[in-house]
């Protein structure tokens, strides 16, 4: 006996609007504060830790995407 093949096709899952933007929003404001951090922080972070690892971290990570730091 064979079994017959049924092609369903998929439909696409509606999103609404509302439910996007507060997400599209946040992912927005990360971005830009991880693009201040990274590209022109100079040393305001350094208010929360003393001991410069923020600071150094930040700097290897200009370094890595190119940035001028110096």
């Amino acid at each position: 006996m064979s079994q017959a093949h049924v092609a369903t096709t998929p439909t696409p899952v509606r999103i609404p609007l509302r439910e996007i933007v507060p997400w599209a929003v946040f992912v927005g404001v990360l971005a830009l504060a991880v693009l201040y951090f990274v590209s022109t922080e100079a040393g305001a972070v350094e208010l929360l830790a003393t001991d410069g690892l923020v600071h150094e971290f930040l700097h290897d990570g200009r370094h890595l995407l190119a940035f001028p730091c110096h």
